[in-house]
């Protein structure tokens, strides 16, 4: 199966750019960085959090079944080191 930018397919590179970028988002991202299985706590504190958020600008779902969530997960702790 062919990568995108580097990442398992187009959705999971998506979703980490956004949390990556996105100020607001990435300053809540940071908070989750080492709790176990981070990305599935934090997609569910988006949603539940005043923000709202389900799926980033470009229309890909924090719940999309393609999603390489151990690399996003692996991702996330980085993002504390």
């Amino acid at each position: 199966m062919p990568e995108y930018n580097g990442w398992k397919n187009y959705e999971t590179w998506n979703i980490a750019l956004w949390l990556q970028n996105d100020y607001p988002i990435y300053c809540i991202a940071r908070d989750f960085a080492t709790w176990g299985n981070p990305y599935l706590k934090l997609r569910q504190e988006l949603k539940e959090s005043s923000l709202k958020y389900e799926e980033t600008a470009d229309g890909v779902s924090l719940w999309d079944c393609r999603l390489d969530i151990e690399a996003l997960d692996e991702m996330l702790q980085e993002m504390n080191d």
